[in-house]
């Protein structure tokens, strides 16, 4: 059976996010034998990644393991890192090793973006992984609790203010579930200082936020996190970001915690095809979701670039990257019987973006606006239907009906190295009076993660 299966045509997709998933699905009883790569050994539902970010979820309630959701489609799985592909030799080039394919299905999807500013990057994280929502949620978290103990009111103003920088869906569930914690979740558990207090600032460079919407639904975004007590600040653009603060041209905004929801680039796993990006190193694939030249490599997900019926771009979201990957392995199936390619045809259900407690804004599908409580409950239906397991759909249903009912936050918890406020102590002036003592302890935490690796996060 073995020497049989061996025999088989190989497919091998990479990545194991919503468009790989759905490809090693869909080519279940195909004769062929599907190996799926990916850095981790779990699919995640990022989506949700911002509530893990604030507390409101744990980690394994959007996260399941790969091996769990294929083993019972025959799909091998191996957890390596690609560096590239090699076209000519049909090769997909490990960081230790090598893998050969009849077809290759590439799902990499996309990483953060600083515009050109990686070194942002250590001040500012963004939200991809669950790494990253650790981080960011551990960041809120210890800002809060050496807020408690500081005794220097610039420096403690400077412990509670929240920026986020940019103002699309992330961004904006971002501040919405922040202004939560701080205004609901928290106060009554510090006898020092009083959570209500922290400043939470949304920072956009454009007009709107959530600026792929129609204005109608943006204004109504927008008033809805002020009504949260988020500071909107639209038409800015961030210049600089340190260990104090952000900078929006002169002006600085000093600032513990900065998080990072601006922009997104592809997977550099694109550049080594050799084939024509877009702007943002998309590949420009053609109707079939094929590299162009290579009818055995397809591009699917967030690193594919492809137009709608309409001849607008097809969004980066999970419905649109579970569609393609279930049209490569359609396109896949009808290569191997002999019969032509189908080209791509994405349906539209719609996307939303939640606002803190039953309110939300959204489209369903491109035409039926929605808002407030109507347009939570159907982003809330739309997500526990999307998550994977039946475990994960009830524990995450629990979580939200008792966070709804008591505002309460049940994941809490704070990983990494305990900060020493010993090393908190004036530094530099900053251009808004205060001190540097932000910066002192950002240094100082950085040592101490260097010194004390952060374990992985099991809860």
């Amino acid at each position: 059976m073995k020497a049989n299966r061996e025999s088989l045509p190989h497919v091998v997709i990479l990545g194991g996010g919503f468009a790989g998933l759905y490809a090693a699905r869909h080519l279940y009883k195909a004769p062929v034998r599907v190996t799926v790569v990916d850095r981790h050994n779990h699919h995640l539902f990022q989506p949700l990644l911002y509530q893990v970010a604030t507390a409101t979820l744990s980690p394994s309630e959007i996260a399941a393991p790969l091996r769990g959701i294929l083993g019972p489609h025959d799909v091998s799985v191996l957890l390596a890192d690609v560096t590239g592909v090699d076209t000519a030799g049909k090769r997909v080039l490990l960081a230790d090793g090598e893998l050969t394919y009849d077809f290759l299905v590439i799902a990499t999807g996309a990483t953060h973006s600083y515009f050109g500013n990686d070194q942002w990057s250590k001040y500012a994280p963004g939200l991809k992984s669950i790494e990253d929502a650790v981080e960011i949620r551990r960041r809120i978290l210890m800002a809060f609790e050496l807020a408690e103990r500081e005794t220097d009111p610039e420096v403690r103003r400077a412990l509670l203010n929240f920026v986020i920088i940019g103002a699309g869906p992330t961004g904006v569930e971002l501040a919405g579930a922040l202004a939560e914690i701080s205004r609901h979740s928290l106060p009554g558990d510090f006898k020092n200082i009083d959570p209500r207090q922290a400043r939470i600032i949304l920072i956009e460079g454009v007009k709107n936020v959530l600026p792929v919407y129609p204005e109608d639904l943006s204004l109504k975004a927008r008033r809805a996190l002020e009504e949260l007590g988020v500071e909107v600040r639209t038409g800015a653009r961030v210049t600089n970001i340190d260990e104090t603060g952000v900078f929006i041209g002169d002006e600085h905004l000093p600032a513990r915690t900065v998080v990072w929801a601006a922009g997104v680039a592809a997977s550099p796993v694109a550049r080594s095809l050799g084939v024509e990006l877009d702007r943002a190193g998309r590949v420009l694939v053609a109707p079939e979701l094929t590299v162009p030249g290579h009818e055995d490599i397809f591009v699917v997900g967030d690193l594919a670039s492809v137009k709608g019926d309409d001849g607008k771009p097809v969004p980066g979201l999970a419905p649109a990257a579970m569609q393609m990957g279930k049209q490569a392995a359609v396109n896949i199936r009808r290569r191997l019987e002999g019969k032509p390619m189908q080209p791509f045809k994405y349906w539209d259900r719609g996307s939303y973006a939640v606002i803190g407690r039953g309110h939300a804004v959204g489209i369903a599908f491109r035409r039926f606006k929605q808002s407030g409580f109507p347009a939570w409950a159907a982003w809330l239906l739309i997500h526990i239907t999307f998550l994977i397991g039946f475990r994960s759909r009830l524990a995450v249903l629990l979580n939200w009906a008792y966070s709804y009912l008591t505002f309460a936050k049940s994941a809490r918890i704070i990983t990494g190295p305990t900060p020493r406020l010993d090393l908190v102590k004036p530094g530099r002036a900053l251009p808004d009076g205060g001190t540097g003592a932000v910066e002192v302890e950002a240094t100082a935490q950085v040592h101490a993660s260097r010194q004390a690796p952060t374990p992985p996060a099991t809860h």
